[in-house]
């Protein structure tokens, strides 16, 4: 019969193994491996231009542009609403699809749904509405507030300050996932969670802040060993643009350019 003393580490080293066991299973835990994370904020685009390239790269390849179909495990598909027509920039909404048509140069595999008013992208200065630019539309000191990455449109929800993304085969409505998304956000002024990334069971793999900078520019990316990314929610600050920006403990912020891996069929 072994001693109490033999026994110990023997069991010690059964639970050691256990936890390690349930941590890899548990929900978020990318298989036991932390995500890579960057950010980086400042006053201006070029502040953060060395960190959205770096992220880039971690793709492993090139901006894939809008072409249907999935290009292959490497590469990357980014957005910078420069190229929306007016119709479908302020003062009127977005359509939460228009970026997985089944064409070039809008087949880029992302869907965006809130559940407020709907969606919009910021006029751009020679619009045919006479709508102010970086939405200006919605409040007035939005236009001198907001600043771009990459000019001159911008994204965000209204009527709420949540937008969740799905992934598609790019031009398709076959479901797919990704191995990381991130993004340039204008006027954070407040630590709250920016993203939480959500695999195909919808098991969340884990919440993440974006840097403040006030009236400036943060950028985070987030990306993972494989492409287990189903779904992101994403927050404009802690609550939606408007006339009233700024009553209480409201924070508000938008978002320039979207990055995010190459859409892979879901295995």
């Amino acid at each position: 019969m072994k001693s109490r003393t033999t026994l110990y580490p023997i069991l010690l080293s059964i639970l050691l193994l256990a936890l390690g066991a349930l941590a890899c299973s548990l929900p978020g835990s990318n298989g036991g491996n932390a995500p890579t994370i960057l950010t980086g904020s400042g006053n201006d685009a070029a502040s953060i231009t060395a960190v959205v390239e770096e992220y880039r790269a971690l793709f492993g390849g090139e901006n894939n542009g809008g072409d249907p179909g999935t290009k292959g495990p490497d590469g990357f598909r980014e957005i910078n609403w420069d190229t929306l027509p007016d119709e479908l920039a302020a003062p009127n909404l977005y359509a939460p699809d228009f970026f997985n048509q089944p064409e070039a140069p809008r087949a880029r595999g992302i869907v965006l749904n809130t559940p407020g008013e709907g969606l919009m992208v910021s006029a751009d200065r020679d619009n045919p509405y006479g709508a102010l630019p970086r939405f200006g539309n919605l409040n007035p000191q939005y236009a001198d507030i907001f600043k771009t990455f990459s000019e001159e449109r911008l994204f965000s929800p209204v009527g709420s300050h949540i937008v969740n993304l799905t992934f598609f085969v790019p031009g398709t409505n076959t479901p797919a996932t990704v191995k990381g998304f991130g993004a340039v956000y204008l006027d954070v002024d407040t630590n709250h969670t920016a993203f939480e990334y959500f695999d195909k069971d919808g098991n969340s793999l884990g919440k993440f802040e974006t840097p403040i900078s006030d009236n400036g520019l943060s950028f985070l990316g987030v990306m993972f060993d494989e492409a287990i990314v189903y779904r992101v929610e994403v927050r404009y600050g802690t609550g939606p643009l408007g006339p009233n920006d700024g009553e209480g403990d409201v924070d508000v912020a938008v978002m320039d350019n979207f990055i995010f891996g190459e859409p892979q069929v879901l295995p």
